[in-house]
């Protein structure tokens, strides 16, 4: 009898335990799914970091491909009609850009139907980090007007733009 409770009591214990760590199963899945998250978060860090670090080839190539883009940009603004913005340089700039170039720099400038603007001039500033700085000159017979520019290379578009006063070489407004 005495052995018969004892076993009793003993299966009771394990079937206690069993019952706690059946009723962890669920918990423990949350936590291996918030590590395998952290680990693919952490993977991805590090290959972006040995990216910059071991292929500047890589960067090169990304600062070739925005320098195109805010070339390309540039012309393309100087050379439509400010009501012409929204539709022409949809996807080559933020909206925030498109409303400063209609509202703001437009007006100030003049961008007529007769002057042809080129862009000698396109210099970069910094050419590491996802942002990637510009100095562009614009120049037409007329005139010539310098912008920085920002260019986000994980949104592909220019995200920043102000204008700067001219002196020196470029300045041929009379």
């Amino acid at each position: 009898m005495k052995n018969s409770r004892l076993i009793i009591f003993a299966s009771l214990v394990l079937v206690g335990i069993l019952i706690t760590q059946l009723n962890q199963i669920p918990n423990l899945d949350k936590q291996l799914l918030q590590a395998k998250e952290t680990l693919k978060q952490a993977k991805t860090s590090q290959e972006q970091s040995q990216t910059i670090v071991s292929s500047p080839q890589a960067q090169q190539d990304n600062v070739v491909d925005s320098t195109k883009r805010v070339t390309s940009f540039v012309k393309t603004f100087s050379n439509q009609p400010t009501s012409s913005y929204p539709e022409t340089l949809k996807g080559m700039a933020s909206q925030k850009v498109i409303n400063e170039l209609t509202q703001t720099f437009a007006p100030s400038v003049t961008f007529s139907d007769k002057a042809h603007y080129e862009v000698p001039m396109v210099a970069i500033r910094n050419a590491w980090g996802s942002d990637l700085e510009y100095l562009v000159v614009a120049k037409s017979d007329a005139q010539s007007v310098a912008y920085t520019i920002t260019y986000d290379t994980d949104e592909k578009q220019i995200t920043d733009m102000s204008r700067l006063t001219l002196k020196g070489a470029f300045d041929n407004e009379k």
